[in-house]
């Protein structure tokens, strides 16, 4: 894969801004309601030795977006724990908090807060979850059109176990939500069981596992099955019980959507037996694996463009994919105000979609490994995670070098 000539990792962070003049309860709201405007999944307060460094994570990357004193600070973080129902004393151990902040237009933002004892003070970290930022849908997260036709029917299907995988930060919750919205018709009792409740969806029986109690994943599932569910969304399959329980409702005729934590599609067969599901019952009972990466996508009032005259070869192996006229050109990243001159205005998915036809049923239910799994899905015109980067590229959605940046280079050879 070629690179193109401008690096996104050399271009200027966003400038910061001086909070330290205004209220404690003002300084707060704007740091919130500027991480909103970024769309920022994530707002930072790291204490250091003689200041406070805050910080937002906008399309997957961290920038700082203000710095002040260290006093100012620890006044910061205790109007958070004020208004999220924290114990203001407690500075010695891990703490969880809740606040909905309103802004001043009275949109609601839900803040999930964590804040931890570091050698210099608290360290918070705050999730974003603003009630009107809108859910894709399933044709615009980003799946190619074969790969969305593969998907639809594995979520159309009337029961079995569909897995989404990948990294932290990779986008299956999105995807997860894509999915449920489209059987959210009123027809069938869905529930869900999650760590946190990201969205609150009319429809949906949403539930949050709580490890204070000791209610886990696999604790909600048992009692979820027996709230008579047509589908069921299982946030995380972390231990044995939950997978096995989660393959049972699958083979019971319950449609189960689950996520794990693995590169490549095909390792998630594998994440699955590791976790004592039988090869015999995760075959019977698999309609499809997706896995997925999220890369951010050039801002269309900027971005740039390069001549493939003397490197027509690049998009040979996903011509057959593309129309007549993408695939002559690379992009990069330009800069300008409507992308706060980052280059880049937001996010996309890249996928790998395994679709368990009867060939690879059988070798799953034989206890063929994943490396052999995933190359008979090749064989059967699987686009792999590089064919779905080459696509974007050559799109002009998103640069090569952006496509380095996310996806880890073994995954980016060619195929033997």
């Amino acid at each position: 894969m070629t690179t193109a000539t401008q690096d996104s990792s050399s271009q200027s962070p966003a400038p910061t801004f001086d909070v330290s003049k205004l209220t404690v309860e003002n300084a707060v709201a704007k740091l919130i309601d500027h991480a909103n405007t970024l769309s920022a999944s994530d707002l930072f307060i790291a204490a250091d030795e003689d200041k406070t460094v805050i910080s937002v994570r906008a399309l997957g990357l961290v920038r700082p977006v203000s710095i002040t004193t260290a006093d100012l600070g620890r006044r910061y973080v205790a109007y958070l724990k004020a208004n999220a129902g924290m114990e203001i004393s407690e500075k010695r151990r891990p703490i969880d908090g809740r606040w909905i902040y309103r802004d001043s237009d009275q949109e609601a933002t839900d803040l999930r807060i964590n804040i931890i004892p570091t050698v210099h003070g608290e360290d918070v970290a705050i999730r974003l979850l603003p009630r009107a930022r809108k859910l894709y849908k399933l044709d615009s997260v980003g799946l190619a059109d074969e790969q969305y036709r593969l998907v639809s029917g594995m979520v159309d299907s009337l029961g079995g176990l569909v897995l989404i995988t990948g990294p932290t930060g990779s986008g299956k919750t999105a995807t997860l939500y894509a999915c449920l919205q489209r059987l959210n018709d009123g027809q069938r009792k869905i529930n869900t069981i999650e760590d946190p409740v990201e969205y609150t969806l009319p429809g949906l029986r949403q539930s949050q596992v709580n490890p204070s109690i000791e209610l886990g994943f696999s604790e909600l599932l048992r009692s979820v099955l027996r709230q008579s569910p047509d589908v069921i969304m299982i946030g995380e399959i972390r231990d044995t019980e939950t997978a096995a329980t989660a393959v049972h409702a699958a083979n019971s005729g319950q449609l189960v959507f689950a996520t794990l934590h693995s590169g490549q599609a095909a390792g998630a067969i594998q994440a699955m037996r590791s976790l004592g599901v039988q090869s015999n019952f995760l075959a019977t009972s698999l309609r499809g694996v997706i896995a997925q990466r999220l890369v951010r996508t050039l801002c269309p009032n900027c971005k740039t463009s390069f001549e493939l005259d003397e490197a027509l070869g690049t998009f040979e192996e996903v011509k057959g994919w593309l129309k007549a006229d993408e695939g002559k050109r690379l992009f990069a990243p330009g800069s300008c105000e409507m992308c706060n001159q980052i280059g880049y205005a937001g996010r996309t998915g890249l996928f790998e979609v395994i679709n368990i036809t009867p060939s690879i049923r059988n070798l799953i239910a034989d206890g063929r490994p994943a490396g052999e799994i995933r190359n008979h899905a090749i064989g059967e015109k699987m686009i792999t995670l590089r064919q779905a980067a080459l696509l974007k590229v050559a799109r002009g959605q998103t640069s090569t070098e952006e496509i380095f940046r996310v996806i880890p280079s073994e995954h980016l050879m060619l195929e033997d």
